[in-house]
C-alpha cells in the first residue's frame, strides 16, 4: 500500500530479458545492482499495482463488493442490499478469478494490475464458507452432505451448523460470538489476529496470537499460539476464521507487504528496518545480522536469486493448493488409536477418521485421498499384523471391519470419475505396494483360505477343484487396484449419468436390447457389485445426482433379469421340484458383500428422499438422534407415466438384493459379515414408515420372491447350503402382516427351513457340473455362525406364534413347522416357554390354544433330550409339569401315563411325580375327591413302575409316594428288598432303612440296615469313612431293638469293619444301656447290661482289638518321628479297649513286649513306650 496517492508506481517495466521466471519475491532496483547482480525487476511476477488509495494506509475491507455469507450462510449486514443490487463485474471476475488462480499466474499473466483489483482479488481468496471450516476442526461429519458447487459459492442458509459443544467448531463458534476476536489484519494473502480464552476456574485468562495463511479460497497454514497438537484447527483458528467469513467488513485489509515495501525510499526502508529490529531485537537481531551479512557478501545465495521472498503474497503457480492439513498429527494420532487394540473409543475415533476422509471426498478436497493414504500407511505398520501372521490367527472383529472401510474407501477413490490418470498411476502402485505386503490382511478375513476372484461375474468352469488350489491371494486393496482398470468413458455410461432423460427412440423399443428395456429405460449391464461401486464412488464424490440415474438403471437392469429367472424358472419348475434341490446361480452374495452393493443402493436412493427439519444439522450435546422421516420424490425419467419414487425403488431394491439366494461363504469372517450387513439393512427398512405406496411395493415383491424358484432364497427349491432367510423373513412377515396376514405366514412359513441340518444332502446337489463348491454332506461343521441362524430360526417362529394366539389353525400350522424345521432342543424349549408366557397374562384368562403349542413343544423338548445330555434338562422338565398343570388335569395325567417317552425314572418321580402330588398343584388344579385319586393312582403306578426299571434311584421316591395306600407301598418295599441284594448300594439301602424307621418300621430298617452292611467294606485306616455314621446308626438300632437284633448285626460289623476306632465306639456305645429300648410291643426290656466276656458283644471285642493290633503294625511300618506323639495316644487308645477283656492288661503288656522286640531299631519311638507303657 502506498502511502500517498496513486503515484509514479503504477506502470512498470515488464521481466527484462534472461530474467528467472516468476517467482514469490519482491525486489527493486538499487544496492542489488551495485553488488553485481544486475537491474533487478520491480518485483518477480508481481508486475502489478504499487499504488494506494488516496488518502490513506488501507482501511476496513468495505467497498468494491458484498460482504461474505452470516453466520449460518447467509447475507452478512448488507444482505438486504444484496437482494437489491447485483455484483459487479469486478467482483464477479475477482471471485472467479481468486477460487482458481494463483495470483502468481495473474501477476504474470498482466503487466499491470489496478490496486482496485488486487484487492478484491485478495478479498475474494479467503474461503467463503463455513463447511470446510467445520470440516477442518472436528471429527464429526460436516453439516450436509452436498458437494459444494463449481463455483464454491457459500453454503446455503443452515447448511454450516456446527457440531455439538466439545468440538472445536462450536467452541470457536462460541468465542466470536463473545467478543473474544480482537486486532484482526488481513495483509495480502495472510490474516492475523489475537483470541482470548476467558478465565476459568481453574485456568487464568489468555491470549492467543493466530496466524492464517490462504490461498485460492483454502486455508494453506495455520499457526496458533496455543500449541494444539491435533489433527483439526483450534478453536482459536476456527474463532478468526469466521470472523473474516461473517464479519469482512470488520477486517483491515493490507495488499501483500512486498507492494508496500516498493513504495519506501531507501530512508524509508531503513527506518522501518530498525524499528521492526528495535521493537523484536531479542527474536530476530541475529537472523537479521546475518542476512544483513549475506547481502553484503556478492558471493552469497541470497544475491544469485532476483528479489525476496513475501509470505503475504499467496502461493506460487507450483505450490500445491490444498488446505492445511498436518500429516504428522495424522500419523501419530492413527498410530495411537491403533496402539490402544480393542478398545471402544479407539475403533470409535478411527470410524471418525474414515467419516472425515469421506467428508472429504464428497466436498471434492484432495486432502481426503492424502489423509487415507496416511491413515494407510499406520495401519500397514501395525506391529499386531505380524503377530497375528505368525500365530496364524485372525484378527478382532472390530479391527476386522476397520480394515474392510478402508479398502471401500480406496475403491471410492480409485473410482473418482474426475480424477487424472497420473493420480490413479501413483494411487495404483501404492496399492500394489501395500497388497504385496505379507501383512497386507486378506479380504476374506483370515491367513488361511482364500476367496476366488469374484470381481468378474464370469461363469463357473467345471474344473472347479483344480482352479480352487491356484486362486489367487485377495487382499483387502484388491478391489481398488482392480478397480483402477474401470473407466467412465463409456458413452453409454455418460448419457445415463448425465441426463434424467436418457431413453431409447420409440422406433427401437420392439425387440430386444442390451442397453434398454421395453419401455425405452437404460440399463447398465455389468457386474452388479461393481455396479454399485461406480454409484458409491459417485456419491461420495459430490454427485448425487449422477449417482441416482446409475441406481435407477441398474435396478431396470435388476427387474429384467429377474423377470428372466422367473421365465426360466417355469420351464425348470417341474424338474426342480421332483428333485427337490437346486444348484446356486449367484457367484457370490450382495449382502455381505465387500462392496456392500445392496447398502449403498439404498442409502443413496433414501438420501434423495430424506426429510431434513429446519434445525436438524444442530447436532444436540447428548447426542441422541432421531430417526430419519422421508418424502416419496418421483423418480425423473424421461418415460411418461413413470409414477415411481426414489423411496418404492430403495425399498425395492432392498428386498431383491436381500432375497438373493446365495451359498453361505466360507470362513468365520465372511459368515459373519453376511448376518451383520443383514441386520445393518433390515434396521435401515425399519426406519421406511409403510405407506399405501410401499406396502404395493412390499407385495409384489414378496411374491416375486416366493415365485422366484431357485433365484430366491424364498423360491420353493433351495440348496442345502443356502444362506438362511430367517431375519429377512422377521421383518417381512412384521411388515406385511397388518396388511396381508395370508401372504406374510405364507413367507416366514417357508423361510423356516434350515437344510444344511437335515441329515442327508439330495444327490442333485453333487452331481450338478457347475455348482459354486464341492458338497460334502458334513460340511454343515464349518459354518461358524450357525448357532446365531438357528436362533433366528427361532426368533422367526416366535414372532409367528405371537402374532397366531388365538387362531388354532395358524398355531397348528406354525407348530408343525416348528417341529419340522428347528432341531435344537434349547431352542424349542425358548419357543415352549416364549408360547406360555404369552399364553398366560398376568391380567387376563389364559389362552388355550396358545397354551396346548407350549405344551406340545415342551412335550417334543422332553422326547429330544431324553437319551442326551442337556444341563438345563431338570429345568425343563420343571417348567413341562408347570405348562402341563396350567392346562389342565388331562395334561397331568398323560403324561404320568406316557412318563417313559418324556423322563427318566428319577425325573418322573422325583420331579413328575412329586410335584402333581403336591398340595400347591391341587388347590391351584381345584379338583374335586375323585380326580384327586385318580391323579394320586397315576402317579403311584409311575412309581412302582420306576422302582422296577430304577430301584437304585428310585426306590426311596416310590415308597414316598406310596405312604397312603398299603398295598402299593407293601408292593414297593418289596422291590427294594428283591434289589438289595444286587442292584443298590450300602448307602441307598442305609437311606431307605432310616426313611422306614423315621415312618415307624424299625424292623424293617433293621433289616434293610442289615443288607446295606453286606455291601460295605470299611478298611483299618478309613477312619473318616461317610458310612460310619450309618454304621453306628444301624448298630444303635440293632442294640434297641433287642438282644437278638444286636447278635444278628455284629458278625456284619465285624465282617465289614476293620477300622480299630470304629470298632471301640461302637463297643463302648454298646456297653453303656441295656438292649431293647425300642419299646416294640411283645417284647420287654430286662434292663441289665450286656458283658463283654458274653456272646454276641465279646466277638465284637476281640474283633476290635485284633484290628487294634493290625493297625499298629501297619502304623509302624512306615512311620515318621513326626507321628510319634499321635501314635502314642493311638495306643493308649488301643490299653482301654484290652481292658475291657478280663486278662486284657496281661494281653496289652504282651503287645507292648511284642513292639519293643519287633521295632527296637526305632529306639527312639520305643523309648516313649517305655516312658508310658512300661
Amino acid at each position: 500500500m502506498a502511502e500517498g496517492g496513486e503515484g509514479d508506481g503504477l506502470l512498470r517495466p515488464p521481466l527484462p530479458a534472461g530474467a528467472p521466471g516468476p517467482k514469490r519475491l519482491c525486489s527493486r532496483a538499487g544496492p542489488a545492482a551495485a553488488a553485481g547482480v544486475g537491474a533487478a525487476p520491480p518485483r518477480l511476477g508481481g508486475p502489478g499495482a504499487g499504488g494506494g488509495e488516496p488518502g490513506g494506509g488501507g482501511g476496513a475491507l468495505a467497498g468494491g463488493g458484498p460482504a461474505l455469507a452470516g453466520p449460518r450462510g447467509g447475507g452478512g449486514p448488507g444482505a438486504a442490499a444484496l437482494l437489491l443490487q447485483p455484483e459487479s463485474l469486478l467482483d464477479a471476475a475477482a471471485k472467479r478469478v481468486a477460487a482458481s488462480w494463483a495470483f502468481e499466474r495473474v501477476e504474470g499473466r498482466f503487466q499491470r494490475i489496478p490496486e482496485p483489483v488486487q484487492r478484491r482479488i485478495v478479498y475474494w481468496s479467503f474461503p467463503r464458507s463455513e463447511r470446510q471450516i467445520c470440516m477442518y476442526s472436528s471429527f464429526q461429519p460436516g453439516p450436509g452432505g452436498a458437494a459444494p458447487g463449481p463455483d464454491d459459492s457459500p453454503a446455503p442458509a443452515a447448511a454450516a451448523a456446527p457440531p455439538a459443544d466439545g468440538l472445536p467448531f462450536r467452541r470457536g463458534a462460541r468465542l466470536l460470538d463473545t467478543g473474544a476476536v480482537d486486532n484482526v489484519l488481513q495483509v495480502g494473502f495472510h490474516l492475523s489476529g489475537t483470541v482470548t480464552e476467558p478465565a476459568t476456574a481453574t485456568e487464568p485468562e489468555m491470549t492467543y496470537k493466530v496466524a492464517i495463511s490462504f490461498d485460492r479460497c483454502k486455508i494453506t497454514s495455520v499457526t496458533c499460539g496455543c500449541g494444539n497438537k491435533d489433527i483439526f484447527y483450534c478453536a482459536h483458528v476456527v474463532a478468526l476464521s469466521l470472523y473474516r467469513i461473517r464479519k469482512p467488513e470488520q477486517v483491515k485489509l493490507r495488499l501483500p507487504i512486498s507492494e508496500t515495501l516498493f513504495q519506501m525510499n531507501r530512508d524509508q526502508l531503513q527506518k522501518f528496518v530498525q524499528y521492526l529490529i528495535t521493537e523484536h531485537h531479542t527474536e530476530v537481531l541475529p537472523t537479521a545480522q546475518k542476512l544483513a551479512d549475506d547481502i553484503l557478501s556478492s558471493n552469497s545465495e541470497i544475491n544469485q536469486t532476483h528479489g525476496a521472498p513475501d509470505p503475504t503474497a499467496g502461493a506460487s503457480i507450483n505450490d500445491e493448493n490444498c488446505w492445511h492439513l498436518d500429516e504428522e498429527q495424522v500419523r501419530e494420532q492413527v498410530k495411537l488409536f491403533l496402539s490402544q487394540g480393542g478398545y471402544y473409543g479407539s475403533g470409535k475415533q478411527l470410524n471418525s477418521m474414515f467419516a472425515k476422509v469421506r467428508e472429504m471426498l464428497r466436498m471434492r478436497d484432495s486432502n481426503g485421498a492424502r489423509m487415507l493414504t496416511l491413515i494407510t500407511e499406520q495401519f500397514m505398520a501395525d506391529p499386531r499384523l505380524s503377530l497375528w501372521r505368525q500365530q496364524g490367527t485372525g484378527m478382532t472383529d472390530k479391527c476386522r471391519q476397520l480394515w474392510d472401510e478402508l479398502g471401500a474407501l480406496w475403491v471410492c477413490v480409485v473410482l473418482n470419475p474426475h480424477c487424472k490418470l497420473e493420480e490413479k498411476s501413483c494411487w495404483l502402485r501404492q496399492l500394489r505396494k501395500w497388497g504385496d505386503m505379507d501383512v497386507c490382511p486378506l479380504e476374506d478375513g483370515s491367513y488361511g483360505n482364500e476367496l476366488p476372484n469374484i470381481t468378474n461375474a464370469l461363469t463357473q468352469s467345471s474344473n472347479h477343484s483344480q482352479d480352487s488350489l491356484a486362486r489367487p491371494r485377495r487382499t483387502v486393496f484388491t478391489r481398488a487396484i482392480e478397480g483402477c482398470d474401470l473407466h467412465w468413458q463409456d458413452s453409454h455410461l455418460q448419457r445415463i449419468i448425465s441426463s434424467d432423460f436418457y431413453v431409447s427412440p420409440s422406433y427401437q423399443r420392439e425387440g430386444e436390447s442390451l442397453l434398454f428395456n421395453s419401455q425405452g429405460q437404460p440399463l447398465w449391464l455389468e457386474h452388479v457389485p461393481t455396479a454399485c461401486a461406480r454409484v458409491d464412488a459417485l456419491r461420495s464424490h459430490g454427485y448425487p445426482k449422477e449417482a441416482l440415474r446409475l441406481t435407477v438403471a441398474i435396478i431396470n437392469t435388476l427387474r429384467l433379469q429377474q423377470q428372466r429367472q422367473l421365465e426360466i424358472y417355469k420351464h425348470q419348475k417341474k424338474e426342480l421340484l421332483q428333485r427337490g434341490a437346486t444348484t446356486i446361480t449367484n457367484l457370490e452374495g450382495w449382502v455381505g458383500h465387500p462392496l456392500n452393493p445392496v447398502g449403498c443402493l439404498f442409502l443413496t436412493l433414501t438420501e434423495a428422499c430424506r426429510l431434513e427439519e429446519e434445525n436438524c444439522l444442530e447436532i444436540s450435546d447428548a447426542g441422541d438422534s432421531k430417526p430419519p422421516v422421508y418424502r416419496h420424490v418421483p423418480v425423473a425419467t424421461g418415460c411418461q407415466d413413470s409414477g415411481e419414487s426414489y423411496l418404492s425403488l430403495a425399498l425395492e431394491v432392498a428386498l431383491m438384493g436381500m432375497g438373493q439366494q446365495r451359498v453361505m461363504p466360507e470362513g468365520l469372517y465372511a459368515q459373519d459379515k453376511v448376518c451383520h450387513n443383514e441386520e445393518q439393512i433390515i434396521a435401515r427398512l425399519q426406519e421406511l414408515e409403510l405407506e399405501a405406496v410401499l406396502v404395493q411395493t412390499l407385495r409384489k415383491q414378496c411374491i416375486l420372491l416366493l415365485e422366484g424358484g431357485p433365484f430366491s432364497g424364498l423360491g420353493e427349491v433351495i440348496h442345502r447350503e443356502s444362506v438362511p432367510m430367517h431375519t429377512f423373513a422377521k421383518y417381512l412377515f412384521s411388515a406385511l402382516l397388518p396388511h396381508d396376514a395370508d401372504l406374510a405366514y405364507k413367507l416366514a412359513l417357508r423361510a423356516m427351513r434350515l437344510p444344511v441340518l437335515e441329515t442327508t444332502a439330495p444327490s442333485g446337489d453333487v452331481t450338478h457340473p457347475h455348482h459354486l463348491v464341492s458338497v460334502v454332506p458334513s460340511r454343515y461343521p464349518r459354518w461358524f455362525t450357525l448357532g446365531h441362524l438357528e436362533s433366528q430360526q427361532c426368533e422367526l417362529a416366535s414372532t409367528m406364534l405371537t402374532a397366531a394366539k388365538g387362531d388354532m389353525l395358524r398355531l397348528r400350522t406354525v407348530l408343525e413347522a416348528i417341529q419340522k424345521n428347528i432341531h435344537s432342543s434349547s431352542l424349542i424349549f425358548k419357543l415352549a416357554q416364549d408360547a406360555f408366557k404369552i399364553a398366560t397374562p398376568a391380567d387376563s384368562n389364559p389362552d388355550t390354544t396358545l397354551l396346548n403349542v407350549a405344551l406340545e413343544l415342551g412335550l417334543q423338548v422332553m422326547r429330544m433330550t431324553l437319551s442326551t445330555l442337556n444341563w438345563r434338562r431338570r429345568e425343563m422338565v420343571r417348567w413341562l409339569v408347570t405348562c402341563a398343570t396350567e392346562v389342565g388335569v388331562r395334561a397331568l395325567l398323560s403324561i404320568l401315563q406316557n412318563w417313559y417317552t418324556l423322563f427318566t425314572p428319577t425325573e418322573a418321580t422325583s420331579i413328575v411325580a412329586a410335584t402333581v402330588m403336591s398340595h400347591n398343584t391341587i388347590l391351584r388344579l381345584s379338583l374335586d375327591y375323585p380326580q384327586r385319586e385318580e391323579l394320586a393312582g397315576c402317579a403311584r403306578t409311575l412309581a412302582l413302575q420306576c422302582a422296577m426299571k430304577d430301584p437304585q434311584n428310585c426306590a426311596l421316591s416310590a415308597l414316598t409316594l406310596c405312604e397312603k395306600d398299603h398295598i402299593a407301598f407293601e408292593t414297593a418295599y418289596q422291590i427294594v428288598i428283591d434289589a438289595a441284594a444286587t442292584g443298590m448300594t450300602y448307602s441307598q439301602l442305609f437311606t431307605i432303612a432310616r426313611y422306614m424307621e423315621h415312618r415307624g418300621y424299625p424292623l424293617r430298617a433293621f433289616k434293610l440296615a442289615s443288607l446295606a452292611m453286606t455291601h460295605l467294606n470299611l478298611a483299618y485306616n478309613q477312619d473318616t469313612h461317610p458310612a460310619i455314621n450309618d454304621v453306628l446308626w444301624a448298630c444303635a438300632l440293632s442294640h434297641s431293638l433287642g438282644k437278638n437284633e444286636l447278635a444278628a448285626i455284629i458278625p456284619l460289623v465285624v465282617k465289614s469293619v476293620h477300622c480299630a476306632t470304629v470298632l471301640s465306639d461302637i463297643l463302648r456305645r454298646c456297653t453303656m444301656t441295656a438292649p431293647g429300648l425300642a419299646g416294640i410291643p411283645g417284647r420287654r426290656n430286662s434292663g441289665k447290661l450286656m458283658s463283654t466276656d458274653k456272646a454276641p458283644l465279646r466277638q465284637l471285642l476281640d474283633a476290635t482289638i485284633s484290628a487294634y493290633i493290625n493297625t499298629t503294625h501297619s502304623r509302624l511300618t512306615h512311620i515318621s518321628p513326626r507321628h510319634y506323639g499321635e501314635f502314642i495316644e493311638f495306643l493308649s487308645k488301643a490299653r482301654e479297649t484290652f481292658l475291657l477283656a478280663q486278662d486284657g492288661h496281661l494281653q496289652f503288656a504282651q503287645f507292648i513286649d511284642n513292639l519293643k522286640q519287633i521295632y527296637k531299631g526305632k529306639k527312639k519311638l520305643m523309648m516313649l513306650v517305655r516312658e508310658r507303657f512300661g
